[in-house]
């Protein structure tokens, strides 16, 4: 039985064929692309391996594919909670300060000079 595994789209994307569970040949992308730590999917790591098996892909009879779901999500949740705070921070402190001249449209609301309509529209 050949088997063939691949990872992808984390780091080191790589692929492996096997043979009746022994590894025949292994391979990764950044092998080829020349681009270190390459996520793509290793369309020229897999190439290699079938060719070095002697074999098409039309004789792979299993394809896997390396995740592990909750492993991928811990590793999610501690980036995103890592950054959040900074990314937080950063966006409302990038926000521009509209809401400047809030008081004075309030002011000139209560005296007369404005409608409350016309302050709406400032608003937007």
């Amino acid at each position: 039985m050949n088997v063939l595994g691949i990872s992808a789209y984390y780091h080191d994307a790589a692929a492996a064929l096997l043979r009746d569970g022994a590894i025949v040949a292994a391979a990764q992308e950044e092998r080829f692309s020349r681009a270190k730590h390459d996520p793509r999917f290793p369309a020229n790591a897999i190439r290699y391996c079938l060719q070095a098996g002697g074999i098409e892909a039309a004789n792979v009879d299993k394809v896997v594919f390396y995740d592990k779901p909750f492993l991928k999500f811990e590793r999610l949740l501690e980036t995103y909670l890592a950054f959040a705070q900074q990314v937080l921070e950063e966006e409302y402190f990038a926000q521009p300060d509209r809401d400047r001249h809030a008081e004075r449209r309030e002011a000139a609301r209560r005296e007369g000079k404005i409608g409350l309509e016309q302050a709406l529209e400032l608003e937007e």
